[in-house]
């Protein structure tokens, strides 16, 4: 059979090029000796999310992120957030070790997965969940990934990932906010859970000053928030000797939520209806300045319905009383009289509050609480008790 000679056709030409390259930007798999350049997107299998290079509003640099596909502006991971491309010549490859990398133009790695795991044949996925993973590409592949975006969240939560730690590996999930709306490099915020004897959520300005904590767990729930049922999510919270972590899944495929720790210090989730063109706040905490980390000081209670706020518990004033009534309520209360543990000590009941910070304690998993009052009241150094 004689094959007959196509006569060039620009028309054709283009058209054909402009396919290749949809089949490159529809693709959600990155394989060995391909790369993503500036320009070129993975998009997973469902439409749902976006990995490509980016530039923030009134930013001049180029980052690696991941986005959703219906709203772009919406990005929930950032890859080289604190390195960022200073043009659009960045490239996502592989490395001989199968970590991804991100080179730029005089191909020096400006971030990698840097995992420890070395593959033969590795393959990177965009998921429709927005997990970006890197696992061997075999037949009899077992599920396992070698490295995955959500172990390494910036500022947003998405369903499926994890907010604790592992006390077993000492791996954590934290998020970190953005550094302002403009500039994804790590902010002044960072917010996850703090096991130190009961788990609680803790957020810290600048690495270590406390700016806000829920309250900690006490077998059913986080203390200092009401228990909110919701037909948008089911949350869930694991704690065992290997994990203490939180997570939360999607019930309805029409309504999409999230959460983020913004760059002014408040953690919220946003929800969006996917016709909808604009991300709703469904919560935000702090809530009031009774949420701000130690607004009353020691030995105090702050009511967001009193004025003032703050008040000394029974049996104790203010530590300083000039303080006190310029509203500056931080140095606390002291007792009115000292503390004469030769005497019969008594114990108030206080309902309606959340527990203080677990700094001075011990905790006794396998005690009733009236076996906690009894060894307390054997102590003089114990001044209060709770289950």
């Amino acid at each position: 059979m004689a094959l007959e000679k196509v006569p060039y056709s620009p028309f054709f030409y283009s058209v054909y090029v402009m396919f290749m390259l949809n089949l490159v930007i529809a693709s959600d798999t990155l394989n060995p000796g391909q790369s993503i350049k500036d320009g070129e997107r993975l998009v997973s299998s469902g439409q749902s999310f976006e990995l490509g290079f980016f530039t923030p509003e009134k930013s001049k640099y180029r980052y690696l992120g991941i986005w959703y596909k219906f709203s772009p502006e919406k990005v929930v991971w950032v890859a080289n957030r604190n390195n960022p491309l200073t043009d659009s010549n960045g490239v996502l490859t592989f490395s001989d070790e199968g970590n991804l990398f991100v080179l730029n133009r005089s191909k020096s790695i400006i971030w990698s997965s840097n995992s420890f795991r070395v593959l033969r044949n590795p393959v990177a996925q965009l998921l429709d969940s927005g997990n970006l993973v890197v696992s061997e590409n075999t037949t009899s592949h077992s599920g396992e990934c070698s490295w995955e975006s959500f172990d390494y969240p910036t500022d947003t939560i998405l369903a499926g990932m994890r907010l604790g730690w592992s006390p077993k590996t000492g791996f954590e999930w934290r998020l970190t906010s953005w550094k302002s709306k403009d500039d994804p490099s790590s902010g002044d915020y960072t917010y996850g859970i703090n096991v130190n004897g009961l788990p609680q959520y803790e957020m810290l300005k600048r690495g270590s000053t406390k700016t806000y904590r829920l309250g900690p767990f006490n077998g059913f729930r986080f203390m200092g928030t009401p228990a909110i049922e919701s037909t948008l999510f089911n949350a869930s919270f694991v704690y065992n000797e290997t994990d203490v972590y939180s997570e939360f899944e999607s019930s309805r495929d029409d309504i999409i939520t999230i959460i983020t720790l913004n760059q002014s210090g408040f953690i919220q989730r946003l929800l969006r209806k996917k016709e909808s063109s604009t991300w709703d706040v469904m919560t935000s905490k702090p809530r009031d300045p009774c949420d701000n980390y130690g607004q009353c000081g020691a030995n105090s209670v702050c009511k967001s319905n009193k004025d003032p706020r703050c008040q000394c518990l029974q049996g104790f004033v203010p530590k300083s009383q000039e303080e006190w009534q310029l509203f500056n309520s931080t140095s606390g209360c002291i007792r009115k009289a000292q503390l004469n543990c030769s005497q019969e000590p008594g114990l108030l009941k206080l309902s309606m509050l959340n527990l203080p910070d677990l700094i001075d304690f011990r905790v006794n998993k396998n005690m009733s609480l009236e076996e906690c009052k009894v060894e307390c009241l054997k102590k003089c150094s114990c001044t209060a008790y709770a289950n």
